[in-house]
């Protein structure tokens, strides 16, 4: 299905999002979190984790499976550590919850890290590493999700795409922002495909046999995602399994509920974020300088043949943010109808 072609302002879309959450229960400041968060990924160009992912929140708010009036509470916590229990709320208030909790520990103890359990699909990684920028500090955020990608040698889905985000402040350049899956792409890319009707590349998943495919819809139905660089991404994959889900107290790889596709359970997704201060380290001053120096240093490097310019991570996020707080959000076909369908749904008409 081709594109509209059409944009739309972000404020306005984060309103209807915020005008369906409230309407089906959630309280407004939960879906003000939500909703910040959904376009805060159109914006950086991550569309698959954008504001595509609401129908499938209301849809488990309103079957009971998701609470959206949960915030996550505290079950045991230290000067520099805590365990929070998600209560299966929002993932993104929930983690919005765990990230201020791991910053005010770091502002205290200069690192801290947060441990969560029976959360849901937080988003974007980086909505929570980026939190600890303004307070001068690293962010770190991870989660995992239901089973999606294959061990390295396997065919069936074992662990998820189970991504990292790491943020970095600079000084006058952009932050350093990592944001990546451990599986070749995330797993939204290929029900993006699959809703538009694109082929995907065939080192993106499997089909059911464990043969490559360029299929979206066998890779999304009974298929398994690919790991990032083979046995290296597995292996990163089960780390962050490891941190988000056994340290937390949390279920694993195929004892999570799916998002998708799933009418009977909660998710128990892990997650795990950690701010640590950087003026514990070095002067913030110094450090900034020496940011600064690093990625002016490295996008100076000679250009390989057929690139134009050398990006650092977060600057190709960055560039689209400005082009779309400008021009609009650009949404397909599909989306469109999916965000009608759920307007009309619940007496909320998407008329942008």
């Amino acid at each position: 299905m081709e594109d509209t072609g059409r944009r739309f302002a972000p404020s306005k879309l984060e309103s209807f999002a915020v005008a369906v959450l409230t309407r089906v229960g959630v309280p407004e400041d939960n879906a003000r979190i939500v909703a910040h968060s959904l376009l805060a990924a159109n914006l950086r160009g991550v569309d698959t984790h954008g504001i595509t992912r609401l129908p499938i929140y209301v849809e488990r708010v309103q079957a009971g499976l998701t609470d959206g009036r949960a915030q996550g509470v505290v079950v045991t916590e230290s000067e520099t550590t805590a365990v929070v229990d998600g209560q299966n709320g929002l993932g993104q208030v929930v983690g919005t919850t765990a990230m201020r909790l791991a910053i005010s520990k770091a502002d205290r103890a200069g690192i801290a890290a947060v441990a969560v359990r029976n959360s849901t699909h937080y988003g974007t990684a980086a909505y929570y590493a980026m939190m600890a920028l303004d307070h001068d500090m690293i962010g770190l955020s991870l989660t995992n999700s239901p089973s999606l990608m294959a061990p390295w040698g396997g065919k069936r889905p074992f662990f998820g795409t189970n991504p990292l985000a790491i943020a970095v402040p600079a000084g006058e350049e952009k932050p350093f922002v990592l944001d990546m899956a451990t599986s070749v792409v995330a797993r939204g890319a290929i029900i993006l495909a699959a809703k538009k009707g694109e082929p995907i590349p065939p080192t993106w998943a499997m089909n059911a046999e464990g043969e490559p495919t360029t299929n979206a819809k066998e890779a999304n139905e009974g298929g398994a995602l690919l790991p990032l660089g083979g046995h290296k991404g597995f292996g990163l994959a089960m780390a962050i399994e490891i941190l988000v889900a056994t340290l937390a107290g949390g279920p694993f790889g195929p004892h999570l509920g799916e998002l998708y596709n799933n009418p009977d359970r909660p998710q128990g997704v892990g997650h795990f974020f950690a701010a640590m201060r950087i003026d514990r380290f070095r002067p913030v001053r110094e450090f900034k300088a020496d940011m600064d120096a690093m990625i002016r240093e490295v996008k100076a490097q000679p250009l390989g043949k057929g690139f134009d310019k050398i990006m650092v991570a977060g600057e190709p996020e960055y560039n689209t943010e400005a082009e779309r707080r400008e021009k609009g959000i650009p949404l397909s076909d599909a989306v469109v109808a999916d965000l009608t369908k759920l307007g009309a749904g619940v007496g909320i008409p998407f008329e942008l």
